[in-house]
């Protein structure tokens, strides 16, 4: 019996001439596997196609339900924004379609597992260090980097595959280079590779419109959390997949989270792309809102600065880690009195606040009011502003006794 690859498939132009390739050079059974995490693309026909190249069998595993609760929510909770922009939309997706490939490579008995990522790109490393984490067993086939794989433009692929008698529905067409889930989609390619374009908006958005195109009227939406999971959208209770998509709808109608953003991939290039996360950013803010009502200062602080590594975390691939389960746990710890209710609206493009409450909340009216209470007394702040400022009179004082006019020494 021949030895079975477990090949990443999308059904695109690069993953269908894989199947040949891997046949041809390697001498494997073909097994593909689609991860659906949401992407919405029409799967109707992936089968025969696979099929028709030379695969086995395929696969089409929906995971959006996991993806959202186990990945999406973690990554919400801790606040993960890569480079205070990238909302991680692919880094989040990668780690699970790794762990679904290595489920499918046990079942099978594979001794391989193929993906078709670049050598320029972040995938490749999320998809391999997954695999290593999971499989350390599995050999990894990244068939652009390898050197029995001698195409590089969709021109040649299309060409490999006639070569071999396959006609597939592709041409060679100038397009975007495009990554769709559940949660966002990227864009990069065209106009987008100079940094000094702007994004042709009209030939690129497939979630919403601009903030100009927006409905001139504000949308007012209401969504409730528990610990920190977001359970309701406008009195409506959801599992969190269909929130997120009820959000997609609201965001891209208002022209809500489009970035452009020039990034710093861990292979230590930059790349410029423009993602489109209308639910994603609606959902971050909004638990921002209700958790900066409950979480006190430290912790609050803390919190934010754990955030940005978590984000980095997830971009680098290293879901599978002692470090993202330590991080985590302490993010979850966190989450337990974030529940509540928020209320924000949409205008072109913005989010913007319009009331929030919880059991939970340590605002204290009485306390944060300028009417003096019993709570708080004006006085008290003498004491704690000369201790809190000691350090800094007393270096004044040494500055004075030196000769130096602390006037013109502090600028």
């Amino acid at each position: 019996m021949k030895e079975k690859v477990i090949l990443a498939y999308s059904g695109g132009l690069d993953t269908t001439a894989i199947i040949p390739w891997l046949k041809e050079n390697f001498d494997y059974e073909v097994i593909c596997v689609c991860v659906d995490c949401g992407q919405d693309e029409e799967l109707d026909g992936l089968e025969e196609r696979a099929l028709s190249c030379g695969a086995s069998k395929l696969y089409i595993e929906d995971v959006t339900d996991e993806f959202c609760d186990k990945y999406i929510v973690p990554c919400v909770q801790a606040g993960a924004v890569y480079e205070n922009k990238y909302l991680l939309g692919t880094s989040m997706a990668r780690p699970l379609i790794a762990k679904r490939l290595v489920e499918i490579a046990r079942k099978e008995g594979a001794s391989a597992i193929c993906h078709g990522a670049t050598g320029k790109g972040n995938d490749q490393i999320r998809f391999e260090l997954g695999i290593k984490a999971l499989a350390p067993d599995l050999k990894i086939i990244a068939a652009w980097r390898n050197e029995k794989w001698t195409m590089d433009s969709r021109e040649s692929e299309i060409k490999y595959c006639e070569e071999h008698g396959i006609h597939l529905p592709f041409k060679a067409d100038s397009s975007y280079s495009r990554d769709r889930n559940i949660w966002h989609i990227s864009h990069e390619g065209l106009e987008l590779e100079d940094p000094a374009n702007e994004p042709n908006y009209d030939h690129l958005l497939v979630l919403g419109v601009t903030p100009e195109k927006a409905p001139d009227e504000p949308e007012y939406v209401t969504m409730t959390f528990e610990a920190g999971v977001p359970k309701s959208v406008n009195g409506k209770e959801m599992k969190v997949s269909d929130i997120i998509r009820t959000l997609n709808a609201l965001g891209g109608k208002h022209g809500i989270g489009i970035i452009d953003i020039v990034e710093n991939r861990v292979v230590g290039m930059k790349s410029r792309g423009v993602y489109e996360t209308p639910g994603g950013t609606i959902l971050m803010e909004a638990h921002n809102q209700l958790e900066e009502l409950i979480l006190d200062r430290d912790t609050y602080a803390f919190k934010k600065e754990m955030g940005g590594k978590f984000a980095s975390l997830v971009y680098e691939g290293k879901w599978f880690t002692p470090l993202r389960e330590a991080e985590q746990a302490f993010i979850e710890s966190t989450q337990k009195y974030v529940t509540g209710e928020v209320k924000f609206k949409l205008y072109k493009g913005n989010i913007i606040k319009a009331g929030e409450t919880s059991p939970y909340s340590l605002y204290n009216e009485s306390i944060a009011s300028f009417t003096t209470g019993d709570l708080y007394d004006h006085h008290d702040a003498e004491g704690f502003i000369n201790l809190f400022g000691l350090s800094t009179k007393v270096r004044a004082m040494k500055q004075q006794e030196a000769g130096i006019d602390p006037l013109t020494a502090n600028k």
